[in-house]
């Protein structure tokens, strides 16, 4: 059975998020585009995940909390977890310090809101949340995977903020086996890359929503498949660490 996702989508608690991206309305698009699994990835924060996970879950939606975190080399990472407890434990541990105390500036970059699950803000962060931390790329697998989580190389193929186009190459000895593609990424994109024709990667294709009309589709190259009778959060992240 196939199992369509999209695991890198932001709210409006992202600066660059619209302000319509709110749990709600994220949840109910993605149904409404025959997807099964999602998850929310704002940059730097997870303060959107624990409202998002109870709609998705009434909706019967599987709901992987995470983020997409800057790197100090200025990548994006996306980080997944099984749990919010998780998520937001490795947000308060980790990030939160790692993370430069710069104010966010409304009127350039908009509200960063912290929604519930009725779609009320609660307040909004006040940090500049599109910035890099001082964690490196070098330590970002092994921290993540320290709160169970995965750490996944966002957009490759983008040419900026990215694996690639910051070091020019993915190395096996960088310890990721799981790279994400967006979902226009051309066709030959990976034959195309010396660094990853001849190796055993396994690859994700996500939107990077940050507008409800971006968020996947139930087509493409988006999907898991799975023939077991039921597929959990834990069970999406152990395939993801292939041990499912």
């Amino acid at each position: 059975m196939k199992y369509y996702y999209d695991l890198h989508i932001h709210s409006a608690l992202s600066p660059c998020g619209d302000a319509d991206m709110t749990p709600n309305n994220i949840v109910n698009m993605a149904k409404l585009n025959g997807l099964s699994i999602i998850a929310l990835t704002d940059h730097n924060s997870c303060a959107n995940v624990r409202a998002t996970e109870k709609i998705a879950k009434n909706a019967g939606l599987i709901f992987l909390p995470g983020m997409e975190l800057e790197t100090a080399e200025e990548i994006h990472v996306l980080c997944l977890f099984s749990d919010v407890d998780s998520a937001e434990k490795f947000d308060n541990d980790q990030v939160r310090p790692a993370l430069p105390q710069i104010k966010n500036n409304e009127e350039i970059f908009g509200r960063q809101q912290i929604l519930d699950e009725n779609d009320e803000e609660t307040g909004t962060d006040p940090r500049y949340l599109i910035n890099a931390t001082s964690i490196t790329i070098d330590k970002v697998g092994q921290l993540v995977d320290s709160y169970g989580g995965i750490a996944i190389p966002a957009h490759i193929d983008k040419t900026t903020k990215s694996l690639v186009s910051v070091l020019g190459m993915v190395d096996k000895n960088m310890g990721f086996k799981l790279l994400e593609l967006s979902v226009n990424a051309p066709d030959d994109y990976i034959k195309t890359q010396s660094f990853l024709k001849d190796e055993n990667y396994f690859y994700m294709y996500n939107s990077d929503a940050h507008y409800l009309e971006n968020i996947s589709e139930n087509n493409g190259k988006n999907f898991f498949c799975y023939d077991k009778p039921t597929l959990t959060s834990s069970k999406v992240m152990g395939f993801l660490k292939n041990k499912l």
